[in-house]
């Protein structure tokens, strides 16, 4: 019988801990894959701080190092610094990332640490309870937000991967989905560039992927990734915002 897909060797076999519907697990076997196909996976070392992603240790087949809420950026550089020959990745979310995680991810990037972030953008706190996020959009309705974010009060959401492109230090910004399969190809693509970024020593590189929440967005699977689409993007909009290949 001919196989014609099967679990990449970047995974290891443990279920994952995700709600139904949650694109955690579609990022989490991109990043597998790319690291697989790029030969790495024997020298890869993941950081995954406090937040839905806290486990990763337990599904990426590569050396994972936990690090305290918003500190992956950190604890990445310390670890590629004393490593220089590992590729070195943080997996974070919004809620870690873009609020107490934002001076370490903003200063790595201006240090241009020559380490790969996944960002996982779903636009609320999932972990915690879904709480505001500081990517949460105009509007939406949240545990602490119940009546919906309300700019006059928390501002417009923030705009990480524009906000890092202006950074010189950011060799590579790019933003993708994971709601359909053409757009999860096209993140694929990206995370690979990403990790070449490294590979060749050019410095920080980041990945933002824009996933869903269906338990604290109170939405079904579906209507979630139509909600993404509908929502999200027309805000957060997909392309790469930064490339040292293109910079002359």
């Amino acid at each position: 019988m001919t196989v014609v897909f099967k679990r990449t060797k970047g995974l290891t076999e443990k279920p994952f801990h995700y709600c139904p519907g949650c694109t955690h697990g579609i990022i989490h076997r991109l990043v597998a894959e790319v690291l697989e196909e790029l030969g790495v996976l024997g020298k890869a070392i993941g950081v995954a701080p406090v937040g839905c992603s806290v486990l990763a240790y337990d599904y990426f087949n590569c050396d994972m190092h936990e690090a305290a809420h918003g500190r992956a950026p950190a604890v990445a550089t310390g670890i590629k610094r004393v490593l220089p020959d590992k590729v070195v990745f943080t997996y974070q979310g919004d809620g870690d990332l873009a609020s107490i995680g934002t001076a370490e991810i903003v200063h790595a990037a201006h240090r241009s640490e020559k380490i790969t972030t996944i960002f996982v953008n779903n636009a609320i706190y999932g972990m915690t309870g879904g709480q505001m996020a500081p990517t949460t959009l105009a509007g939406q309705k949240a545990t602490t937000a119940p009546y919906g974010r309300d700019p006059k009060h928390a501002g417009m959401p923030l705009r990480i991967s524009e906000m890092l492109a202006t950074i010189p230090g950011a060799t590579f910004v790019e933003r993708v989905s994971v709601h359909n399969p053409a757009n999860i190809r096209k993140a694929k693509k990206a995370i690979k560039k990403a990790f070449e970024h490294q590979l060749a020593g050019k410095g920080f590189s980041i990945v933002e992927v824009l996933s869903t929440c269906p338990t604290n967005w109170g939405k079904t699977p579906i209507e979630s990734l139509k909600w993404l689409e509908e929502n999200m993007i027309p805000y957060y909009p997909l392309g790469n915002f930064r490339n040292s290949e293109e910079v002359k």
